[in-house]
């Protein structure tokens, strides 16, 4: 490894990790505290940026799924990045009828994993720049670095930011992102 890799690293990983996080806090999410006692459904019920998901959550049939044991690493989409959807997309998909698409979706944003971002990092970097990332629908999400934001693309070549890294959970740790993550149809 060189130099201006371990430089470019540490500077990643310090813009990845937000001061919050290297303090040992967990960042505030939606405008809520968010705390590592707590599960990560319990948590996202407080993020007035995630009612959206927590919506969605609920009508998939996996609220206690993802109040369970885990570990678990959610990369969790904003109520923006399912409002960028195309008009009409959420309302279908909150439909009873279409609960088995809602929760292949939902679940190719989780891994049945603890990953923490400095983990995530390494793993992208050990990787040569993009590392496979498996989730419990059966997608393989791409983690990557780019303009040094780390970025998740999925199947189909879109491209989410993570915003908001490592907020810990008792089941896990929770990563927010830009962009709703789709399988591949």
């Amino acid at each position: 490894m060189t130099m201006k890799t371990t430089l470019t690293g540490a500077f990643v990983l310090t813009a990845f990790l937000g001061s919050a996080a290297m303090a040992g806090e967990n960042p505030m999410v939606g405008g809520a505290a968010m705390y590592d006692s707590k599960n990560i459904v319990e948590n996202a019920v407080n993020s007035a940026d995630h009612t959206t998901l927590v919506a969605a959550v609920q009508a998939a049939g996996l609220v206690e799924t993802l109040s369970g044991p885990g570990p678990f690493t959610v990369f969790a989409p904003t109520n923006a990045a399912f409002a960028a959807l195309p008009e009409g997309t959420v309302e279908t998909l909150l439909k009873p009828e279409n609960k088995e698409t809602l929760t292949k979706i939902l679940t190719c944003h989780v891994v049945g994993a603890d990953v923490m971002s400095d983990a995530l990092v390494k793993m992208i970097a050990d990787d040569g720049g993009a590392h496979p990332i498996p989730t419990l629908g059966g997608c393989t999400l791409t983690g990557m670095v780019k303009d040094g934001k780390v970025m998740i693309e999925d199947e189909n070549g879109t491209m989410a930011t993570v915003t908001i890294a490592d907020v810990k959970q008792s089941n896990g740790v929770i990563h927010v992102i830009d962009a709703v993550l789709t399988p591949k149809m």
